[in-house]
């Protein structure tokens, strides 16, 4: 039961739409409507081929609740598909338009709208469109930022992470974003002829979260913050594979170190890093730190056990002064900077088991040496134990030899998490999600977020049907 959109009537309805509604900032060049229906999912040799001429129709910048309230109207009254977009950094094509119509660009609908005090302290709400580099400028003033942040936060926006993103810089403290207790509550938009806009808290907030836009357009969120540091950073070169990987998992697990981000590069990655070529030992692993001025003494205590060599260190305020940080070679950064010396390099996206990290690592390492490279960014699962979250760069090849590569993590006990396709269920959930269909019936009946992302949508009746008979139980969602 898909749906099915005419594109020649799709461009037509969404060409005229931005006549009807000349008051807003409408895109309608074609070449800057391509560019808005791309992110970087060209990382993927089988997503570039994939998503190849798929692009929009129109952009549309709203600048408030109002605005965005009548282009949703106006689109579920015609039947446009809309696909909103933040600044474009994600990965799977989540912002690229399989039918058309209209990208709604919440990047210019970016205000602060309040940082928690009295029982708040600790917690802020902005809108969607905020980049988090301007988030943490406005709450660490009060000595608070942002728990988790992609390597793109420059410019990244707090929707984009939340639509379509997993944690980051930060995660090796508060996990991934969807941890209980980092996202509050949020406010969404129902896809109707007369829109209803709907206060959500956790845990019913987080039905709307990584599903790429699919079930839900998310106007405002609001987070729980952590104290914000003067963060120092750290490089740690060592010959030994073994001593790296175990001196990054020392400090990711050292309970007395305030630490903001421990990331390993086994080599050859960081041979890749031209930019950070002076900072490096060629042929050496590397592991890069994030760590509060007062922890850097239990660093420095920690190379010296495990016999690194610290090739390079930052203060705050000189990171600051050069607006230079390390953390944007990072997460999938490290992917961008080896993609530039190397194209013919892909990635993949993993999750370790806690406890049996490092020896997966190793068993990886063995299996396909340089082939599919280690790179580890440690963090807290879910569940609050240390573990970490893979990065892996690949020697691209083949299709088969990619989907290959993927397998054998997983029968080796390593969780795959494919950047390599753009449905939902096919990559980070791997199943369908029942709670997630409904949520999409509740906030968008017409099928028009974001169409041909979510699997199950298309099976929708008979998950219904599964629910009446009491083969399927739904979480609790809000009545409106």
């Amino acid at each position: 039961m898909n749906e099915v959109f005419d594109r020649n009537d799709v461009s037509t309805k969404s060409l005229a739409l931005a006549s009807q509604l000349e008051q807003m900032e409408w895109i309608t060049e074609a070449s800057r409507v391509e560019r808005l229906s791309q992110d970087f999912a060209w990382f993927s040799p089988v997503l570039k081929r994939d998503l190849a001429g798929m692009k929009g129709d129109v952009v549309v910048r709203p600048t408030t609740e109002a605005q965005i309230v009548e282009v949703v109207s106006q689109c579920a009254r015609q039947r446009i598909p809309i696909t909103v977009r933040g600044s474009g950094t994600g990965n799977y094509g989540q912002c690229t338009p399989l039918f058309g119509g209209v990208i709604l660009d919440l990047s210019a609908y970016n205000k602060m709208l309040w940082i928690g005090e009295g029982e708040a302290t600790g917690s802020a709400r902005a809108q969607a469109g905020i980049r988090m580099i301007d988030f943490d400028k406005a709450t660490q003033p009060q000595g608070y930022e942002l728990r988790c942040v992609p390597s793109t936060f420059r410019s990244a926006t707090i929707g984009g992470l939340y639509g379509g993103g997993f944690g980051g810089i930060g995660s090796i403290n508060y996990g991934p974003l969807a941890s209980t207790g980092n996202v509050l509550g949020c406010r969404a938009i129902t896809i109707d002829a007369e829109p209803k806009i709907v206060d959500l808290r956790a845990p019913d907030a987080l039905l709307l979260h990584h599903v790429y836009g699919t079930n839900g357009l998310v106007l405002e969120l609001e987070l729980a913050l952590a104290p914000a540091h003067a963060w120092n950073e750290l490089i740690v070169c060592f010959e030994d594979f073994d001593k790296a990987l175990e001196f990054a998992d020392a400090v990711a697990h050292a309970p007395g170190l305030t630490k903001k981000s421990v990331t390993f590069m086994a080599a050859p990655i960081p041979d890749h890093l031209s930019l950070l070529a002076k900072s490096l030992t060629p042929g050496h692993h590397a592991v890069f730190i994030a760590v509060a001025a007062a922890s850097q003494a239990g660093v420095e205590q920690l190379v010296r056990e495990f016999g690194g060599q610290i090739t390079l260190q930052k203060s705050a305020s000189e990171i600051a002064s050069t607006n230079r940080t390390i953390l944007e070679f990072t997460w999938n950064h490290t992917t961008l900077h080896a993609m530039k010396v190397d194209k013919s390099l892909t990635y993949i996206q993993s999750g370790f088991t806690a406890g049996k990290h490092l020896e997966q690592a190793r068993v990886m390492r063995k299996l396909f040496g340089d082939e599919v490279m280690l790179h580890l960014e440690f963090i807290r699962s879910k569940e609050g134990l240390m573990t970490c979250s893979g990065l892996q760069l690949v020697r691209y090849t083949t299709e088969a030899r990619l989907n290959e590569i993927m397998q054998l993590h997983q029968e080796h006990g390593v969780y795959i998490a494919n950047p390599h396709v753009y449905m939902v269920e096919d990559g980070k959930q791997g199943m369908i999600n029942p709670d997630v269909v409904a949520t999409k019936m509740r906030f968008d009946p017409h099928g028009l977020l974001n169409p041909g992302k979510l699997r199950g949508w298309a099976i929708r009746d008979q998950i219904m049907a599964d629910v009446k008979a009491g083969k399927v139980s739904l979480a609790t969602l809000p009545k409106f």
